[in-house]
């Protein structure tokens, strides 16, 4: 079953407004741990490397919501593993977005991405059905087939099999969330509730061990690796190409230490860059171009304090692209 077409009374219409629109988000956690102070903080805390200070998350995710920025995103990591690192935002996402609903009032909440095979799909559609009428319609279901190995034998699912268990889990969810009419001859099982939008938006992270496109009929957007202008170009061509009549918005994310400096140069890092926020803008503009929809920036190299890049981007760099209004 294809699912709809973005826009629709969703919270994609916000997310991605039109084509040549590009919005800003952040993802979660809002701490710089990463960086050189961060790493420091870290260590003098006794915190394994990659599990973050949440003291200030509820502050700093109702910061982003007033500074006007669309999307906070979380990740979903079931299973912390040392040797891989990085704990994402620690708490499980559902109850974690239920959270963030009552500490915002406007910000898109999205997960990049729910770990699909390692979750039974209609616990899946129940809890993202109760977070979309908490949020009043503001949830985007970023999806995955996983990266970790080993949660696959703790939690007795196939790794090799993942694939078919997300195409399953796809169709179960959508079912789960369609509209039932009453029927005669007695009641009629169903999940409740029903999402406040007319149905959950699916995002995939990655391809989740599908074809482009399959992703295309099935779900209404693509998440993608951070990659320079220059390098997302082909990406993003191929991906409007594979949806054909029916553009879906394609998603991707940027590690960003901002520079005191406004006019410092863009010096890369892994999935991201340290830059001035006059070359940020450039490079954002650069990903618009190309026909990228949203990005989600990362603040955990930030050297300078979460909340002064917040700031200083929401006032310089957010007023420069397309999107809804939310003053």
């Amino acid at each position: 079953m294809s699912g709809p077409a973005p826009g629709g009374g969703s919270a994609l219409a916000l997310l991605a407004p039109g084509p040549g629109t590009l919005t800003l988000g952040v993802e979660l956690p809002l701490d710089n741990d990463w960086s050189t102070a961060g790493r420091q903080r870290t260590r003098a805390a006794g915190r394994p490397s990659g599990v973050p200070d949440l003291r200030h998350h509820r502050e700093r995710a109702a910061l982003a919501d007033r500074l006007g920025y669309t999307a906070l995103w979380l990740r979903d990591v079931p299973l912390w593993d040392p040797g891989f690192g990085d704990a994402g935002q620690v708490y499980d996402p559902f109850p974690y977005l239920g959270h963030l609903a009552a500490a915002t009032s406007r910000i898109l909440l999205g997960t990049a991405a729910i770990a699909l095979p390692l979750r039974h799909p209609l616990h899946v559609a129940k809890m993202a059905a109760s977070v979309d009428r908490l949020s009043d319609g503001r949830l985007l279901l970023g999806i995955a087939s996983g990266d970790r190995p080993l949660e696959y034998p703790a939690f007795g699912v196939d790794y090799a099999e993942r694939g078919q268990a997300v195409r399953d889990a796809v169709r179960i969810m959508r079912e789960a969330w369609r509209p039932v009419p009453e029927q005669d001859g007695g009641p009629t099982v169903r999940v409740l509730p029903t999402p406040a939008q007319p149905t959950v938006p699916l995002l995939m992270a990655g391809h989740g061990r599908q074809s482009p496109q399959w992703l295309a009929a099935h779900l209404d957007g693509h998440f993608t690796y951070h990659r320079r202008p220059a390098d997302m170009r082909p990406v993003a061509e191929r991906w409007l190409e594979v949806c054909g009549d029916t553009p879906r918005p394609l998603l991707t994310t940027m590690f960003v230490d901002l520079a005191e400096d406004p006019g410092a140069p863009v010096r890369p890092i892994r999935f991201g860059a340290r830059l001035g926020r006059d070359a940020l803008t450039d490079y954002l503009t650069g990903l618009q171009k190309c026909g990228v929809a949203h990005v989600a920036l990362n603040f955990r190299f930030s050297e300078r304090p979460v909340e002064d890049a917040l700031k200083e981007i929401a006032a310089y760099v957010l007023p420069v692209f397309c999107g809804p209004d939310r003053t």
